[in-house]
């Protein structure tokens, strides 16, 4: 540190005055500087967000949220009915959000016990509650069992039977019940959504109230409230200014622990083996790569035979050739070769890469030739002249190349693709973070925590061996 701090306190002045080149310097240096942290300091501030906070594009920097009340919306005779409902759990509100064990753990007929009217039918379409209740009652009842089967028949189907006369038969509340199991009108799904918990002064009569608004964050001049303890019908404008509104602060560490457990809701992906699976691709491609590379650098660089300069100027002419290109054969090598689906499909094919050739054939060139002739007149083989001088020799170099395949292998997303997207045991953690957004399910929180989880490893090997990259790099070509 005391290095870094005398770097940073130098100044061009005389006497540690700043002029203005250094003013500019360290203007420059700060907007770098904030560049490179500022994505990052985001990505891990909203990686412990949860995903209400996330999927309400709360812009706030601290990961919390507001004290919180349902807003229920309940379908009948009467036609719908909007209201606020109080003093929930906090495990009723996230209900979408728990896990099966957890949901499991929760007492819901007992909460439910306690409700009635429009509360009860909310909660309980909520909870997920209104199809088993549903059949049982229509097994203690003794109802026919087509009752369980009619919502998935055609309307032609549905004529065989005769829905209103099982109807009649029942009270009110069990007529509700299996109506709202069957989706029959005018019992639409009730429905209930969380909104945030504020206090405002009464627009007509200024007494503070509890209201339920659907986003504190936003900026309009007015916010649409409800009343939390129903003494005013409908919606109520509230100035923006008026509102006050009780914001905790609380890290969703399980947004990392879920996933890593394989405990992810509405997910079977377990990260932990996509970080082993890349791991694995990381750590054998790298020395593959490095064998590869390394020993047709040395052909290149220490060798004289006809076609050199050919192959040497045909490896240099692929990096001209974009990688989107040759997917396509690339796929059909791994097909024809029968590794679809497994890692080694990922690992051969970039086993050498014409980057690597060319860089390590650059270093080779330094070291002198006398070394080798020397090696050779003691009746060294050309494999000991490789193994016990060119490599060590070569060593910045090939850190370097380590270096940079291992950032490449972990961070690659194409070959994975392609190669194993067919069979989930085999993903690596890039695949991984795909398949936290699909179709049916968007779990925005757990792949923002995944990435920076994937993250780590590769700022750490850039942190601590960066000046094997640059020394190696630096060394490339010099006499």
């Amino acid at each position: 540190m005391s290095a870094v701090w005398e770097f940073m306190a130098r100044t061009q002045g005389r006497n540690g005055r700043l002029t203005w080149t250094d003013w500019l310097s360290y203007a420059y240096l700060m907007l770098g500087f904030l560049i490179i942290l500022l994505p990052v300091l985001w990505l891990g501030l909203n990686s412990i967000k949860t995903q209400f906070q996330i999927e309400s594009q709360d812009l706030s920097l601290l990961p919390g949220d507001f004290d919180r009340v349902a807003r229920a919306t309940v379908n009948g005779p009467d036609g719908r009915e909007i209201f606020v409902i109080g003093d929930l759990p906090g495990w009723v509100l996230n209900w979408s959000d728990l896990s099966a064990a957890e949901r499991a753990d929760q007492d819901v007929a007992g909460f439910l016990a306690g409700l009635e009217g429009n509360a009860l039918y909310a909660l309980r379409s909520h909870l997920g509650e209104v199809a088993p209740a549903a059949r049982a009652m229509i097994a203690e009842e003794g109802l026919p069992e087509w009752l369980n089967r009619y919502g998935a028949l055609t309307p032609t189907a549905r004529e065989a039977f005769d829905l209103n006369a099982v109807v009649e038969t029942l009270d009110e509340d069990q007529q509700r019940l299996l109506l709202e199991y069957l989706g029959q009108p005018p019992y639409e799904p009730n429905r209930i959504v969380t909104q945030a918990l504020v206090t405002a002064p009464n627009p007509e009569t200024g007494e503070a109230m509890q209201w339920a608004i659907p986003n504190p964050n936003a900026t309009s001049e007015f916010f649409p409230g409800r009343a939390v303890d129903g003494s005013i019908d409908g919606v109520v404008r509230l100035p923006a200014d008026s509102v006050t509104a009780t914001r905790t602060v609380s890290p969703a560490w399980e947004n990392y622990a879920e996933p890593l457990a394989g405990d992810a809701f509405g997910l079977t992906i377990d990260f932990t083996t996509c970080i082993t699976n890349s791991v694995l691709v990381t750590v054998i491609a790298t020395f593959i790569t490095l064998l590869i590379n390394s020993m047709a650098a040395f052909a290149l660089s220490k060798y004289t035979f006809r076609g050199q300069t050919f192959f040497l100027v045909l490896i240099l002419a692929t990096l001209m050739v974009p990688a989107t290109i040759t997917l396509v054969g690339v796929f059909k090598a791994i097909d024809a070769t029968g590794l679809s689906g497994s890692i080694w499909g990922v690992i051969v094919p970039g086993a050498a890469t014409p980057a690597g050739v060319f860089l390590l054939r650059q270093y080779m060139l330094t070291i002198p030739e006398e070394l080798l002739e020397a090696a050779r007149m003691d009746s060294a083989s050309e494999w000991k002249v490789f193994w016990r001088i060119v490599l060590p020799l070569a060593l910045p170099a090939i850190a370097a190349l380590g270096i940079l395949s291992i950032i490449w292998r972990w961070n690659d997303l194409i070959i994975p693709m392609i190669a194993i997207s067919t069979n989930t045991e085999a993903y690596t953690i890039q695949l991984c973070l795909l398949a936290f957004r699909g179709e049916q399910v968007s779990q925005e929180h757990y792949r923002l925590a995944m990435t920076v989880v994937s993250l780590i490893p590769t700022t750490l090997v850039f942190i601590f061996l960066q000046k094997y990259i640059t020394t190696g790099i630096a060394n490339t070509g010099m006499k």
